[in-house]
């Protein structure tokens, strides 16, 4: 069975920087796609960023775009999210999952979620 944990949320000032890590157990990481998604209240959960298996691709929404970095860690079996620049519209609650489907931004075709962490930016 296939579990992610995320960690790294908290709160933080506009313009602040956080980093979420996302830590894998139970089938090895390089199998996935791993992506980034998150859900404001009262919206729908989009699409954030995706890392191709071997970490060599990414892709990322254009909201995100040249402010986030998406990298992996196999030998660690961690995705992490490094969020900079961040604004009030950031804030979310933050998820990693994993997909057998590459670079796949659609969230149907993930099979592993995590739990997700509150990630709040003040304005």
């Amino acid at each position: 069975q296939v579990q992610l944990v995320e960690s790294g949320g908290g709160l933080v000032q506009a313009g602040g920087s956080l980093r979420l890590s996302c830590v894998v157990s139970g089938r090895m990481l390089s199998r996935y796609s791993m992506g980034w998604f998150r859900q404001a209240p009262g919206q729908e959960r989009e699409f954030v960023a995706v890392i191709g298996w071997s970490g060599g691709t990414t892709a990322y929404a254009d909201s995100v775009k040249g402010r986030f970095t998406v990298s992996r860690d196999n030998d660690k079996n961690t995705v992490y999210l490094q969020m900079n620049s961040m604004k009030f519209e950031d804030t979310a609650v933050y998820y990693c999952a994993a997909s057998l489907a590459y670079m796949t931004f659609r969230g149907y075709e993930y099979s592993y979620w995590g739990q997700g962490t509150q990630v709040t930016v003040s304005s």
